[in-house]
């Protein structure tokens, strides 16, 4: 290789290198761009509940119906509703909060395949991220509670992210409820029968959350912890 063809070699390498670091600033405006379009929008709502479960619940089925059944029992109770914008619980959530004449919330993700919006969000209330993170910091900063129906990695995710950043003092509190005792059941025990039992966490961290199958109770559990509290964003 002769010098000349060294020197553009390392002229090539230093402007690849350029072009990612631009290519990263530029990433960072996007995201700014979107906390903003999520905090202008979600900073107007009354005091809100988020629903999580999974996608591929279908309607008519029992989690299908036990979720919109909540989110009525919340809309009678005042609250909103927020969902992750898609089919399956959240459909069901955003259903009932229509049907209640409820606030229907859709925090949604773009997503190649499965992710569109379902058609029970209020028109002026329905935010599309491409970043999951950012759609995440906006269910904790503006959910008064988090109710949990059965779900896989996506809903254990905000599951465990809420219960770690209450753990760690990282933001203020907030009601945590799973819904459906037998679909959690074996988790719980394994809390307890292992990461309990290992020192893995403190007996005070499994109070954290709740459990219930009753939608009534799962109100009242969040109804119980604001008479102590302010409803407002959780950071």
């Amino acid at each position: 290789m002769t010098q000349r063809s060294e020197h553009d070699s390392v002229q090539d390498i230093q402007l690849e290198h350029l072009m990612k670091t631009q290519q990263d600033v530029w990433r960072v405006f996007r995201a700014m761009a979107e906390f903003v379009d999520g905090f202008s929008t979600l900073s107007k709502l009354g005091p809100c509940v988020s629903i999580f479960g999974s996608a591929r619940i279908k309607p008519g089925t029992h989690y299908y119906r036990l979720a919109k059944t909540v989110a009525k029992e919340f809309v009678k109770a005042g609250y909103g509703i927020i969902s992750g914008g898609g089919p399956g619980v959240m459909e069901a959530a955003n259903r009932g909060a229509r049907e209640a004449a409820g606030a229907s919330v859709g925090i949604n993700i773009d997503l190649p395949h499965e992710q569109k919006p379902n058609p029970y969000i209020d028109p002026d209330k329905l935010i599309t991220f491409k970043h999951f993170y950012i759609r995440k910091v906006m269910f904790v900063k503006y959910a008064q509670g988090f109710i949990v129906m059965p779900g896989g990695f996506g809903t254990l995710d905000e599951f465990f992210e809420s219960i770690t950043l209450i753990q760690t003092k990282k933001i203020h509190p907030f009601p945590i409820v799973l819904m459906g005792k037998e679909y959690w059941g074996g988790l719980i025990s394994w809390f307890k029968a292992r990461a309990l039992e290992e020192g893995m966490i403190s007996k005070s961290d499994l109070d954290l959350f709740s459990i219930t199958d009753d939608p009534k109770e799962a109100v009242a559990i969040v109804k119980r912890f604001y008479k102590k509290e302010v409803h407002g964003p959780n950071f």
